[in-house]
């Protein structure tokens, strides 16, 4: 038989469970980064489309839409910004990237963004080359890049 439960005990319960459901955006945005694709300001370029960036980064093309060079960076494969910048953008896991660029070096076609071990050495890179374009944490972003596309949900 069940016990009977005071009206104290359950809006205490209710209390903390609207609490917790509360808190789970909050846990949620705290782990996954703030995504910005970074350029060089020197390229002049002030906009990338998400299509412009699915397309560098897939080596569909490998120039700005103003026809120059662009040299897409990669962070390292473990990062969590990789794996939320190609679910984001290109609707692709890693194992389906990893998939993606086997075929592609295999045929000889193109081969895959250069990667660097993580964000800094990524902004480093993009401000030192006036042709690197690459994804990072908002957080890192510094005056010497420019913010060319935020990468959200």
């Amino acid at each position: 038989m069940a016990t009977p439960v005071s009206s104290g005990t359950r809006i205490r319960i209710a209390g903390r469970f609207l609490l917790t459901l509360a808190a789970l955006p909050l846990a949620h945005s705290a782990a996954a980064p703030a995504l910005v694709v970074i350029v060089n300001p020197a390229i002049g370029v002030q906009h990338l489309s998400r299509r412009e960036t699915v397309d560098i980064f897939l080596g569909r093309y490998r120039t700005f839409p103003s026809g120059v060079f662009a040299l897409p960076i990669d962070l390292d494969i473990s990062s969590a910004e990789r794996r939320q910048f190609y679910l984001l953008l290109a609707h692709r896991d890693l194992s389906d990237m990893s998939s993606y660029w086997a075929r592609l070096t295999f045929s000889g076609k193109v081969s895959p963004p250069f990667a660097v071990a993580d964000a800094r050495t990524a902004l480093d890179m993009v401000a030192n080359n006036v042709n690197a374009v690459a994804y990072v944490d908002r957080a890192v972003v510094d005056g010497r890049v420019r913010i060319a596309l935020e990468v959200s949900p």
